[in-house]
C-alpha cells in the first residue's frame, strides 16, 4: 500500500518531534513547514531517517507558498498554538482562528483526505478567556470549511520538553514559596506527549474523521497536587500560599510583562475553569486509544535534572504543604 504523505505545521514542538518519529517509523512519509529553517531545521532533521522527512521554510500566513504543499498531500495536520500573545502576527486570533481557517479551505479545495487540528481541552467552558475564544472560533470555521476535519482538544500536554512541568520545578527548585491561585482548586488531566502521539498516529492509520475527540491522561490532579507531587519528585520543601483574586490579578499583570511570561491575565482566567472532560464528545478511550502512561511515573524520569546531585540524588521531599 502507497505512504501516505503527511503535512505536519508546528513540527518542531514537543508534540510535533514526537509525532515525526512515530509516523516516519511505520513509513509515512512527511514533510514540515516552518518559519526558520535555520533554528529549527537541525532539530527536525533529527527525527526521521533521510528520505522520510522533508522541511520547508515558509511563513505559514503565506497562502501562495504553502498553497503548492497541499497538492500531494494526504494528510494535514496542525499543531500551531500560543499560549500568550507576543505582537509580530503572534495574536490568538491570528494563530487559533484565521490560520486554521485558511488551512481546512485548502484542504477542501486540493481534496485531502484528513486534517487533524490541535485544539484545547475545557474551552466551551471559558468564554471569558480570550485563548479559549480564539481556539473555538478556529474550530467553528474548520468544521464550516471542511467537515471531514478531526479535532483534538487535549488536556495539558507533558513530557521532559514541556513548558508545563518543566517550568514548574524550575520555579519551585528557585522560589522559597509558590502562589496558589484559586487555592489550587483547579483540576487537570494531564497526557503525556507520547500518549497524544500515540492518539494521532491511531486517527491517521485508522482513517478517523469529521470527529470533536477529548484526550485525557489516566489522572485526575488539581493544581495543588501537581506542584506537591514535583515537589516529593525533586526534593524540595516549598510554602504553597493561597493568594486572594486581586492579588492573583497584579501578579499576573506582573508576570505578563516578562519576554515568556510565567503568568498572564488571561492564564488566569482559564484557571478558573477545570480541564477534565465534558462528557459531550468521544474521549481517546472511546475510539479505542486509552492514556496508559501516568504522570508521577512518567515526570519521575526527567525529575532528577532539577534536584540537587542530579540523577545521583536520591533524596526526596515528603510533607504536608499548606
Amino acid at each position: 500500500m502507497k505512504a501516505k504523505n503527511c503535512l505536519i505545521f508546528g513540527g518542531s514542538g514537543q508534540i510535533g518531534r514526537h509525532l515525526i518519529r512515530k509516523l516516519t517509523k511505520n513509513n509515512y512519509k512527511v514533510t514540515v513547514v516552518t518559519r526558520n529553517l535555520h533554528q529549527k531545521g537541525y532539530v527536525i532533521k533529527t527525527q526521521a531517517n533521510a528520505g522520510y522527512i522533508d522541511i520547508v521554510e515558509a511563513n505559514i500566513f503565506d497562502e501562495n507558498r504553502i498553497r503548492k504543499l497541499f497538492a500531494q498531500t494526504d494528510v494535514c495536520i496542525n499543531l500551531i498554538g500560543i499560549l500568550y500573545e507576543s505582537g509580530k502576527g503572534n495574536t490568538f486570533e491570528n494563530i487559533h482562528s484565521i490560520f486554521p481557517s485558511i488551512l481546512s479551505k485548502l484542504c477542501k479545495e486540493y481534496k485531502v483526505q484528513q486534517f487533524i487540528h490541535l485544539s484545547a481541552l475545557g474551552i466551551s467552558r471559558a468564554i471569558d478567556s480570550e485563548y479559549a475564544k480564539s481556539k473555538l472560533e478556529g474550530e467553528s470555521k474548520i468544521q464550516k470549511n471542511f467537515p471531514l476535519a478531526t479535532i483534538l482538544r487535549p488536556s495539558v500536554v507533558y513530557s521532559v520538553d514541556d513548558n508545563f512541568t518543566t517550568n514548574f520545578m524550575t520555579l519551585l527548585s528557585k522560589l522559597p514559596f509558590f502562589p496558589l491561585y484559586y487555592n489550587g482548586a483547579t483540576k487537570f488531566t494531564p497526557i503525556h506527549c507520547s500518549d497524544l502521539t500515540d492518539i494521532i498516529y491511531y486517527v491517521i492509520s485508522k482513517n478517523i474523521q469529521s470527529k470533536i475527540i477529548e484526550c485525557i491522561g489516566p489522572d485526575i490532579i488539581s493544581l495543588k497536587e501537581i506542584l506537591i507531587k514535583l515537589l516529593v519528585l525533586i526534593g524540595k520543601s516549598r510554602l504553597l500560599i493561597p493568594l486572594p483574586l486581586f492579588a492573583a490579578n497584579l501578579s499576573a499583570k506582573f508576570f505578563q510583562l516578562f519576554p515568556k511570561p510565567l503568568m498572564t491575565v488571561d492564564q488566569l482566567i482559564l484557571l478558573k475553569y477545570d480541564n477534565v472532560l465534558s462528557n459531550k464528545y468521544q474521549t481517546n478511550s472511546d475510539i479505542g486509544v486509552p492514556s496508559t502512561r501516568t504522570f508521577d511515573q512518567e515526570v519521575e524520569k526527567y525529575c532528577y535534572m532539577w534536584r540537587e546531585g542530579g540523577q545521583f540524588s536520591t533524596k526526596k521531599y515528603s510533607s504536608n504543604n499548606s
